[in-house]
């Protein structure tokens, strides 16, 4: 795997082109959104790999401070919230020693960006402060997205509530908690932004806002206000773990006011929503931002611990392995329509990118096949990880079924075959022989049905009985690739893992009727009949 390996935190690769609308579906789930004991989480995966990783923080106001270091048992670490109801994670706050190793850190920033970003109104979003463009740990001098100034406030007195507002869209009251009214002295936080809010009591402490209260800047407007995403970046930048700790307990004390707001005074009034999971039911399909989440953070946490293990085999072979990047995925997602009625095969599928990222982002039936045992391995660690990430997230995949055995051999493939939309050969990667031996199985594809491929399968569309001779035109209509109109689409550097250049990958779309309009062309032009074809199958 090149530098840029996707067992990083990011991928560095040219952002997908969102240029057309996904087909509208239901994705949300009422699941809970509790990872479970099996979910591979990302203090596992450093927890594990512990003697590779170094110091990030450090405590300023205190050099003796050792609990920013690694170690076996006491290592610093943060929980991040997710969207669903029950879903959060603990994140480890140490660096690895090798750039090109996972990054806890910068994992759950482009996490926490991305449920910032995709879940959240402008209004809410504002209540966490000034989002970045694209992460945190970058110079303090980056392009903001919003100018608009947090909704965060820290007062001097304890106002009273105002009662919630009706519509979403107006601006929500300013809130305090009375419970923490110890003391006259006592700093109290208001939040504005969501309507459905009334109190602040379900915050189980508002240290987590008063820590930060030296840090208000004056406000126009309004109270002084505190931008919690800006003081995350300065701890990230400056490296001040103290502070880093600070804003995240901040930041997830109104994460978890959003998920689990305060109950209504009156026991027989309804109970107030998850706001992330209400967020979701407004989709009309899953954000590509999230979906490159999802597909990032199973991956760091199933398959980058063991990509060692992926590099064992023969290049250009026919136990070659090499990935799609997701950017690629989406493409062709995009080219071939797949949607949620769809069946997806992938034949030689690796460790599963494709087939599990087809299904989250078109809730599409997937199937994929892998010969080699350590990548088939690794596909259904990936698919259970999938499954449990996407409750956290709060929403639902499509259904997917994993092999491992001869796509040559293989009962299931010749059952699914005649039934797919969309069929993936990554043959780029497999020798001459593998090649030519599975052209045949696509003889008994549906009409309309498409097969890509890294390596074209047919001569690109356009070639006819006007530019060939009749000889090649003969061969070429006997050939089983005859069946299929052919479109050569372009890739760019960092899609694929196997080079860090762009290339070229085909679409071949079955079309029958244009073969038989070829042929009756050439027969009644050269007044000859071609030779039979080879199987029956050609002209279904």
């Amino acid at each position: 795997m090149p530098s840029s390996s996707r067992a990083t935190s990011r991928s560095r690769s040219p952002s997908v082109l969102r240029t057309d609308t996904p087909l509208p579906r239901e994705c949300w789930t009422d699941e809970d959104g509790t990872p479970g004991p099996s979910c591979l989480t990302s203090e596992a995966v450093v927890r594990d790999l512990m003697k590779t990783y170094k110091s990030c923080f450090n405590n300023p106001n205190d050099p003796n401070d050792k609990s920013f270091e690694p170690d076996p048992e006491n290592y610093p670490a943060v929980e991040l919230e997710y969207p669903n109801t029950g879903a959060s994670e603990k994140f480890v706050l140490l660096a690895p020693k090798d750039p090109d190793h996972y990054n806890p850190i910068m994992c759950l920033e482009s996490t926490l960006h991305t449920i910032l970003k995709d879940y959240l109104t402008p209004q809410q979003r504002a209540m966490f402060g000034t989002l970045p463009d694209e992460c945190f740990a970058d110079d303090e001098a980056h392009v903001y997205t919003s100018s608009a100034p947090p909704r965060v406030v820290v007062e001097t007195e304890v106002s009273s509530p105002s009662p919630p507002l009706s519509s979403a869209s107006s601006p929500a009251p300013s809130v305090s908690d009375a419970s923490s009214a110890t003391s006259s002295s006592s700093l109290f936080s208001s939040v504005s932004a969501v309507s459905s809010i009334s109190s602040l009591s379900s915050i189980c402490s508002m240290s987590s806002f008063t820590d930060l209260s030296n840090h208000a800047t004056p406000c126009a407007s309004g109270p002084p206000t505190v931008d919690y995403l800006r003081l995350l970046q300065r701890a990230i930048n400056k490296h001040d773990g103290p502070l880093f700790l600070k804003a995240m307990n901040a930041i997830n004390a109104l994460l978890r006011l959003l998920k689990y707001p305060p109950l209504p005074a009156d026991p027989f009034e309804a109970l107030p929503p998850n706001e992330f999971r209400e967020a979701v039911k407004t989709w009309g399909s899953i954000p590509q931002g999230v979906i490159e989440r999802v597909v990032e953070e199973v991956y760091q946490r199933a398959v980058g611990p063991n990509v060692a293990q992926l590099r064992r085999y023969q290049a250009f072979s026919s136990e070659a392995y090499g990935e799609l990047m997701p950017t690629l995925v989406s493409r062709i997602i995009r080219d071939t329509g797949l949607h949620e009625g769809s069946l997806f095969l992938d034949l030689g599928s690796g460790v599963g990118n494709v087939v599990l990222q087809a299904s989250l982002q078109t809730g599409c039936t997937s199937y994929g096949i892998e010969y080699m045992a350590q990548p088939a391995k690794l596909a259904r660690s990936q698919l259970e990880q999938f499954r449990t990430r996407c409750r956290m997230w709060g929403f639902r995949m499509g259904e997917v079924e994993l092999e491992e055995g001869d796509m040559l051999k293989s009962k299931r493939v010749d059952e699914l075959i005649p039934k797919a939309d969309v069929v993936l050969v990554n043959n780029r990667v497999f020798g001459p022989s593998l090649n030519e031996a599975i052209r045949p199985k696509f003889l008994d594809l549906k009409e309309g049905a498409i097969v890509v491929s890294l390596q074209e399968f047919a001569p690109l569309s356009g070639v006819t009985e006007r530019n060939v001779s009749n000889s090649v035109l003969q061969v070429m209509l006997d050939d089983i690739s005859a069946i299929f109109q052919v479109t050569k689409k372009n890739y760019y550097p960092g899609h694929v893992s196997w080079h860090g250049q762009g290339g070229d990958y085909y679409l071949h779309r079955v079309d029958r009727k244009c073969y038989a309009s070829i042929k009756q062309q050439f027969e009644s032009t050269t007044g000859t009949r071609t030779k039979p074809m080879r199987s029956s199958r050609l002209r279904r």
